[in-house]
């Protein structure tokens, strides 16, 4: 046993065995995202960089990471072995259907045969246990509305995720995207999950190009490992922090903080 613990240490100080475990951490365990957009404010933050469990909801067709070619070419799987399945309000990490080379980070607002509407910005949601366990889970603490004989909870995930929030600056003028402001009743496919971004008016999700398949769903975020903002400066504070962390005052505030400063420049307010 001493033997082969001693041959597997050389081995894995060898290029060889350096190599094979780095690539097993990142196809498999732990992969590193940097968010580039605002659309996640102010649950997570452009600069965040991040690493991602890879093995939160099954194994995903490893990819070479920067040319995000498949290990498998003749396969056109993204799956390679089915596990857990995204809940509600988990912050998700997955390939964009349109382009599967390119990732997105949405929270997942909806779960297979949920129905939803958006109006007025507000989203409304059938959740697919029918009526009753709407009004045991959600009737004390949350605004219900009754739709085509039906309950619908609104924006159900605002009070326990505080980072989601609108832009009183966009209004429904014909200026911006209708999905914004309206989105039809629809119920979400088997296998699919509807994803919308925590900074609403700001975010290009499924209210614009439908819902994601599990197929193409690669992980959720882990924990921040490195932030810097648009001034360069490093947030100290977010790093080693998971998105739970993050919508607990402080962390919530300061983020809020910037983004208000961000607008103030963006749109000259004094």
């Amino acid at each position: 046993m001493k033997k082969f613990l001693h041959s597997a240490y050389k081995w894995s100080n060898s290029w060889t065995g350096t190599i094979v475990i780095v690539l097993f951490v990142i196809f498999f365990v732990a992969q590193a995202f940097r968010i580039p957009s605002g659309s996640m404010k102010d649950s997570l933050l452009i600069g965040d960089h991040l690493f991602a469990k890879k093995f939160a909801y099954g194994i995903s067709m490893p990819h070479i990471p920067f040319l995000e070619l498949s290990i498998m070419p003749w396969s056109d799987d993204l799956k390679l072995v089915d596990g857990d399945t995204p809940k509600r309000g988990d912050i998700v990490i997955f390939r964009y259907p349109g382009n599967i080379k390119q990732h997105f980070v949405k929270r997942c607002v909806a779960l297979p045969d949920d129905e939803l509407f958006v109006a007025d910005k507000n989203l409304f949601i059938h959740f697919r246990e029918g009526d009753e366990w709407i009004k045991e889970h959600y009737a004390k603490d949350y605004e219900i509305a009754i739709f085509d004989g039906k309950l619908w909870v609104k924006n159900p995930y605002m009070k326990e995720h505080p980072g989601i929030h609108h832009d009183p600056k966009i209004v429904n003028d014909g200026n911006f995207p209708i999905p914004i402001f309206y989105v039809n009743p629809l119920r979400v496919e088997k296998d699919h999950y509807f994803m919308m971004g925590d900074n609403r008016d700001h975010s290009n999700d499924s209210r614009f190009w439908g819902s994601v398949p599990y197929e193409n769903i690669e992980g959720t975020p882990w924990f921040i490992y490195f932030s810097i903002d648009n001034n360069w400066e490093i947030r100290w504070d977010r790093i080693g922090k998971t998105p739970a962390d993050l919508e607990q005052e402080p962390y919530l505030q300061k983020a809020i903080e910037e983004r208000e400063k961000e607008d103030k420049e963006y749109y000259g307010i004094t």
